[in-house]
């Protein structure tokens, strides 16, 4: 009976996800979490290659519907079109997970060009932006939906040389609140991940390095990074959360935000 009931509370058969930046990282774990729930996903990046590949491997893995598409979020036109193309392949998006987004470069304040700033925030936070307003049309026709945006530990913390990213991600949470306050009286739950360090195919050289154990050692009291894994569950609970949850920032960051 508990794993029956479980099973329900969790499904997502039936329902499409639209994931961006969602062939690698992050955004791919999650993709997965929620194919392997039953949901049909729509996996977006600017690497059109990466995320028909990635839509394949699920397809194949768990059986579900999966579609990969080139989108640029940064391109208003561009995004509204393909989420037009996803409506028109599955007839509605349930969940949007904003996971694309770049680190930005590392720079202090007084060294960062205006091309610098402009990058990490048109991408981390106007591409947010841009395809929870493209969606979010849809979801309130729906007068159903979810949007899980992807913030970060230094959305509430700050960190030098990384000023752009900062803010940028602090501007997700921002839009987080905004969204579910304006669009709770449609049945639409808007709320933030904020993920910690977490390890990927892309900082795992770092973190096995001397530096990186180092960082981990002074500023995780856990004394470890974050796996994929253990996103997941908490990945399904927001797309699965009850209408009463919205507008929340949720940290899973081994402590690193309470010291």
């Amino acid at each position: 009976m508990a794993k029956e009931l479980l099973e329900k509370l969790f499904s997502l058969k039936g329902k499409t996800v639209l994931v961006t930046g969602g062939y690698k990282g992050i955004g791919r774990a999650m993709a997965e979490t929620y194919a392997e729930a039953g949901a049909s996903v729509a996996l977006v990046a600017r690497n059109l290659l990466g995320c028909q590949e990635a839509a394949k491997e699920i397809s194949g893995k768990y059986g579900v519907r999966a579609i990969g598409m080139a989108m640029d979020v940064n391109d208003s036109k561009k995004v509204d079109a393909v989420v037009q193309e996803v409506v028109s392949e599955f007839g509605r998006i349930d969940i949007l997970v904003n996971s694309a987004g770049i680190p930005g470069s590392e720079k202090p304040v007084l060294k960062m060009t205006d091309e610098d700033l402009d990058g990490v925030m048109n991408v981390d936070f106007r591409g947010t932006f841009l395809a929870s307003r493209a969606v979010a049309q849809v979801m309130v026709k729906q007068k159903s939906g979810k949007i899980i945006n992807i913030s970060s530990i230094l959305g509430k913390i700050a960190a030098r040389n990384m000023v752009g990213y900062c803010a940028s991600k602090a501007a997700v949470i921002q839009l987080t609140r905004v969204m579910a306050l304006e669009l709770m009286r449609d049945n639409i739950q808007v709320n933030a991940l904020c993920p910690g360090y977490i390890l990927t195919e892309f900082n795992r050289d770092f973190f096995e390095s001397e530096a990186g154990k180092g960082l981990v050692k002074k500023m995780i009291p856990l004394n470890r990074v974050g796996s994929l894994d253990e996103l997941k569950s908490t990945a399904l609970y927001l797309a699965t959360c009850p209408p009463f949850l919205t507008g929340i920032e949720l940290y899973i960051d081994g402590g690193h935000t309470i010291v």
